[in-house]
C-alpha cells in the first residue's frame, strides 16, 4: 500500500513559518530548514526577552526614583526604607512616574517620609 502524506497540513505548517520569517536576510526567509531554525530561535529570544523586559523596567524605575530622591537630599535606599516604615504602599512604577512627570507630588511624598 502506498504511503499517504498529508501535504495540505504540511503546507500550512510551512506557510506559518515562512510568514513569520518574512523579511529576514538571505536563506532565512525561503529555505525550509534554515527558516525553521530561525523561527524557533526567534521564539526562544521572545520568551527570554519577555522576562528581561520586566527586569529592565524595574532598573529604569529605580534609577528615576533615585534621581528624584537625590534632588531632595535622600538616597534611593534611604527613601524606600522610610516609605516602608511609614506604610506608604506606592510601587516603583508609580513613584518613578511621579518623579518624572509630577515632581510636586513626588516632593510631597518625600516630605511625608522625612
Amino acid at each position: 500500500m502506498p504511503r499517504s502524506v498529508n501535504s495540505v497540513a504540511a503546507k500550512q505548517r510551512k506557510k506559518k513559518v515562512y510568514n513569520a520569517v518574512k523579511g529576514q536576510y538571505g536563506r532565512r526567509k525561503n529555505v525550509w530548514s534554515v527558516s525553521k531554525n530561525a523561527y524557533e530561535k526567534g521564539l526562544q529570544y521572545a520568551y527570554r526577552d519577555r522576562r528581561n523586559k520586566k527586569r529592565n523596567f524595574r532598573k529604569l524605575w529605580i534609577q528615576r526614583i533615585n534621581a528624584g530622591a537625590r534632588t531632595y537630599g535622600m538616597s534611593y535606599s534611604e527613601f524606600m526604607g522610610k516609605l516602608k516604615a511609614n506604610n506608604i504602599e506606592l510601587d516603583r512604577k508609580v513613584l518613578a512616574d511621579m518623579a518624572m512627570n509630577n515632581p510636586e507630588a513626588f516632593k510631597a511624598v518625600v516630605e511625608k517620609v522625612k
